[in-house]
């Protein structure tokens, strides 16, 4: 048997089975005789269930991540300003001036490249820090078993922080335009879900590799850039043509960022359902298989590391 096969520590004060399968008996007023029990394949039965019981591990991993991102820092919380200012500055020269590319309706340049811009910064954010995060945490994993898939899931509350941050931004840049969001802004949370669920497939599928592979790292910046390109962040999906936009939206984020748009523009920037509808197929299934892949090399992760 292996340490992976022990059971939550709340069961130890709830039951007869505590950690590592010990389980105690005593009369009142004695001292309590332990049996350890070793069972197979108890830690997995009770993998999804342990997550709940780590939760505060998660908080912990969580608040230490953003207080590590914003403390001692020179520009500090400036830098999530600056950088989507700056590109926004860059798409709206490049796509709307240089390149003459329309926006959705009466939508303004700027308001469209950073409507795009908010979906696609949660993604690669969660992405490049999630797929480095077990390596990261080295010592972490090497100590203590605690379900590994909280790791990188803590990740994700420093990119939602940041998003937090841009979405005032993105309001600030509307109302000087004095373009205000219809009611389809009540659905913007679902999208949030969906951006992050849709960077953390790939996140946990990279992650895995990165422990064993070290130079996977030097290959996320890689698919970051060109994923920035390749999605419609800085021109609408509607400009694809009407032949190739389904195959295009087989792209995970192209809905995302199309769904974004709908909720912040309205019915200016309509939602390609049929394109939608693959690209959240294609989160699920990149989701799933991340999952599926992370949990198969989970085991290996402190013998590796």
């Amino acid at each position: 048997m292996n340490s992976f096969d022990r059971l939550p520590a709340e069961e130890a004060r709830t039951g007869a089975v505590g950690p590592a399968g010990v389980q105690s008996s005593a009369l009142p007023g004695t001292t309590p005789e332990r049996l350890l029990i070793l069972e197979a394949g108890r830690a997995e039965r009770n993998y999804w269930q342990d997550l709940w019981h780590y939760r505060e591990l998660f908080a912990m991993l969580a608040w230490r991540d953003v207080s590590v991102r914003y403390k001692q820092t020179v520009i500090g919380i400036a830098w999530a300003i600056v950088r989507p200012l700056l590109t926004m500055v860059v798409f709206t020269i490049i796509f709307g001036n240089l390149a003459k590319l329309p926006s959705d309706g009466a939508v303004p340049y700027p308001v469209l490249v950073f409507a795009g811009m908010l979906p696609w910064f949660l993604f690669s954010s969660i992405l490049s820090d999630a797929s480095n995060s077990i390596v990261t945490n080295s010592n972490l994993i090497a100590k203590v078993y605690f379900p590994r898939l909280i790791v990188p899931s803590a990740v994700a509350v420093v990119a939602l922080v940041d998003f937090a941050i841009n979405l005032a931004i993105l309001a600030a840049i509307m109302a000087w335009y004095g373009f205000m969001p219809n009611w389809q802004i009540v659905f913007l949370p679902l999208f949030v879900v969906l951006a992050v669920l849709a960077s953390l497939g790939p996140a946990l599928f990279i992650t895995a590799l990165n422990v064993k592979y070290r130079d996977f790292r030097f290959i996320i910046p890689f698919i970051v850039q060109f994923g920035l390109y390749v999605s419609p962040v800085g021109f609408s999906s509607a400009v694809v043509p009407e032949t190739w936009r389904f195959w295009y939206s087989l792209n995970p984020v192209v809905g995302v960022i199309d769904g974004f748009r709908w909720c912040l523009l309205g019915g200016e920037s309509q939602l390609y359902m049929p394109g939608f509808l693959a690209s959240l197929a294609v989160v699920v299934a990149v989701l799933w298989l991340g999952i599926r892949h992370f949990r198969k090399t989970e085991r290996t992760f402190a013998d590796l590391i």
